[in-house]
Formats: structure tokens, sequence, C-alpha cells
């Protein structure tokens, strides 16, 4: 059922003097595009789509098949709370369409909602709870960010000395009047890291989350002064951001992934979901770990998971079962860091659940000790196998799979790996500063 009419929306745009509103959408690698619109023509807008230029946003169309659609979503209506009170400027997400009226193969909503149309005939809705890290950090005379923080925090503490702790207040009071139900908010691990918890919703709802939760995130660290990032490994030597993701599926208004007689209270459903993940994980981490930089963090040492196992006991492997059961009971995948694109991302995660139910696949048991303290032989012994060391080598994996290219469709599949290699060629070649300190002095 939706949550606004045409008309409940053109009322609350000049109820609430709206005088501005974005029209949003994300590209293939997960950045959010806006169209400004002044509220005269959202009657228009809302009735006809709003036509703009496919070929000048990456990974979308050739020049001779550019105009495209935006056709909002009006259920995805919000105010911007931290903009101007009069003259406000408000936000509706929208699906991109072609100019035949048909959504548009490389839209990223359009791939989630394609995976989540196939889950409903099976019966099920997949629910998906993140854990969105992130560093603050202050910026330089002119407004560029760096990486320095005055905050010496650590996991939970209370106030640490830095105005990251008002920005994450402000932040939360600004998410909340968006619509969020905020469940938690500490600082991280590291110096300047912190980590917003909201709660979890459908898939799609979820993803729309996200970005919105990165662009409140970012708009409202400015006005504290702070550069905010999701850059998952900014600083090497402490921990990098993830965002975990908590999952489960619904059927009906009972959680699938729950069995009170099981020993783990884990049904045969949650098992099989588990097992698909794990078989299909590698070839997805281009996708849920997209940057040169997300391989920085996936390593030993800082609490990231590069081994592929799951256990209900420790939080070394990939996927972790947490304690809560009953209705909260879920699964949560470690790996996925914040500068993925949570559409794609979540639409790969629930295929590969998806096919584990459907062949009925049974996972490795699980691996109940500290994997980081296991050497090399004994996570043979266990079954255990890492994540991809490098984009690369994720690219790699990727092309190996056929669950992929037909979860992305063509379109995105050839245009994401293309990009994706040309990045990697860039980092390959570039000479870095370690380079210059290793070897310039010696040879």
């Amino acid at each position: 059922m939706s949550r606004y009419s045409k008309e409940d929306l053109l009322k609350l745009v000049k109820e609430n003097d709206v005088k501005f509103i974005r029209l949003q959408f994300t590209d293939v690698f997960g950045t959010l595009k806006n169209v400004a619109i002044m509220s005269d023509s959202l009657e228009r807008v809302l009735d006809n789509g709003c036509m703009f230029d496919g070929s000048s946003i990456d990974g979308f169309v050739r020049i001779e098949e550019s105009d495209m659609y935006l056709q909002p979503d009006m259920d995805t209506f919000e105010i911007f709370p931290w903009r101007p009170q009069q003259n406000r400027v408000a936000r509706i997400i929208c699906d991109v369409y072609t100019t035949d009226g048909v959504p548009f193969k490389g839209c990223p909503r359009f791939i989630l909602k394609k995976v989540l149309k196939e889950a409903a005939a099976m019966g099920y809705t997949f629910n998906v709870g993140p854990e969105c890290e992130f560093f603050l950090f202050h910026t330089d005379e002119e407004g560029k960010p760096t990486t320095i923080t005055h905050d010496d925090g650590s996991y939970f503490d209370l106030a640490p000395i830095d105005r990251g702790e008002d920005a994450r207040r402000d932040i939360c009071i600004a998410l909340e009047e968006m619509g969020f139900n905020i469940e938690a908010s500490h600082h991280e691990v590291a110096r300047g890291q912190h980590e917003i918890d909201f709660k979890y919703e459908e898939a799609l709802k979820t993803a729309d989350n996200v970005m919105t939760f990165k662009l409140v995130v970012k708009a409202v660290a400015q006005r504290h002064g702070l550069y905010a990032t999701f850059m998952p490994k900014p600083i090497f030597g402490i921990n990098g951001s993830g965002m975990h993701c908590n999952q489960s599926l619904s059927k009906g208004k009972k959680n699938a992934f729950y069995d009170p007689n099981d020993k783990l209270q884990l049904s045969a459903e949650a098992y099989s979901f588990i097992a698909g993940m794990m078989v299909h994980i590698k070839s997805f981490s281009a996708i849920t770990n997209p940057l040169v930089n997300s391989y920085k963090r996936l390593v030993p040492g800082y609490e990231a998971p590069c081994y592929i196992a799951w256990s209900a006991k420790n939080r070394s492997p990939l996927i972790r079962v947490p304690a809560a059961s009953g209705e909260a009971t879920r699964i949560e995948v470690r790996n996925p860091d914040p500068a993925c694109n949570p559409y794609l991302a979540f639409a790969l995660m629930l295929a590969a659940g998806l096919d584990g139910i459907k062949k009925g696949m049974k996972p490795v048991p699980s691996v109940d000790r500290n994997i980081f303290h296991m050497d090399e032989e004994a996570r043979k012994q266990e079954g255990v196998d890492s994540m991809p060391a490098s984009l690369y080598d994720a690219i790699l994996e990727m092309q190996k799979n056929p669950l992929v290219k037909h979860v992305l469709g063509d379109h995105i599949y050839d245009t994401y790996i293309e990009a994706k290699m040309k990045e990697w060629d860039q980092f390959r070649i570039a000479v870095h500063p370690w380079e210059l300190e290793k070897y310039l002095g010696s040879f």
C-alpha cells in the first residue's frame, strides 16, 4: 500500500513551504545523482517523469541513446531537516526508465526489485539491517579532506574530545526527522570512527535508506566543519569501515530463519541460505567490496572478515549467527563495506541465498575457533577458504560465476567489469609512496 498519493504529495509540498525538490537516483557504481526541480513542476513530473541525459552518467548509455526518464517513487518523499525552514528542500528517489516506458536495465534499483520479485514468488520477503561505519576527519585551509582527527576515543567511549561527538548526535537527529528508526550510535574502535545503526527494513527500503544515510552523514558533518568518508580503509594500521548486513527472510508474518527445535534455532532454509552465500560470496565481492582500497580492509589483524566460514560463537568468520532468536533470528554477513552500491549488493546476497534454498544446499560445519589464530594448515583442515586478496582477484572470481551475470544483466555486468578493470590498471601502473620509501634510496 502506497504511503502517499499524488494529491498528498502536492499538499505536503505546499503546507511545508517546499520550494526545491531533488529527484535522486543511483548510478551503477553507487554514486548518488540528482536533478533539482522547482515545486511548481512537481505535478508534471509525477505525471510524466523527468527527462535527463543518460549518456552523461557513468555506466548508463551511449550518446546515441541518451534520453532517459526519472519516474519518482512518491513513497520516498522526505524533507531535508538541515536546510532552511523557508523555501525548503525535499527529495524523491526515482527509478530510471527508457523512452519506451520500460525500466532501464542499467538501473541498480531495478536489479534489486527484480530479485525481490523472485523471492516474493517463493513466498519470501527479504529484510536487511546494515551497520554503517564511517570516519570523521578535519579539512584543510581549502576545505579539502585530511585524515587528521583530534579524537582519541575508542570503542564505545562516552565522550571523545572532538567535534565528532556533536556531529554524530546531530546526524542521528536529522535521520530521525527523515523517518529513520535509530537503534544505536557509538564511537567505533579506530580514532575518528563512528557507527550508526538503524532498524532493518525490507531490502528496497533499506537500500534507499543507505543512500540517504550517506548523504545525511556527509551534509551534517560538513556543517560541523568535518569531512565524513565511507572509504573502507583511509588509514594504515587501524581498523577500516565495514557495513555488516544483518539479513533474514520472512514468510508471511513469521521469520523463515527461525526453528525452535534446532540446536542453534535455525531453520533448514536458514542453513541453505548460509550455504548459498558461502558458495557465491567470492564471485560478488567486487560488488560488496568495490574499491582497490576495499581489500586493504579485508586483511587479518583488524577484525575484518577475510576467511569464508560461519559460526554462531565468534566474530572472526565472514558469516555470523547472532545470539538473538525467535523473530530476531538472522545472519550477519560481515564483509560488505559502505562504499558498495547497496542495491546491487543486496540483490546478489539475496540471489545467492535463494540459490542455496532452491538447491537444498547444506553449509560446511561451523568454525567456532578464532580463525585469525589458525595457521594456513589448520584453516585448510577446517575447509576455510579465503576472500579475494585484491580487486583484480575479485573481478576474476566475478567472471567465473554465471549467477552474477544473470542477476546483474549484461548491461551492468559488462559495464562494471570494464570500469573496475580500468580502475585496477590505473592503480597497478601508478607509483605509490610505499615504493619510493622502500626502493628509491636503495637502488
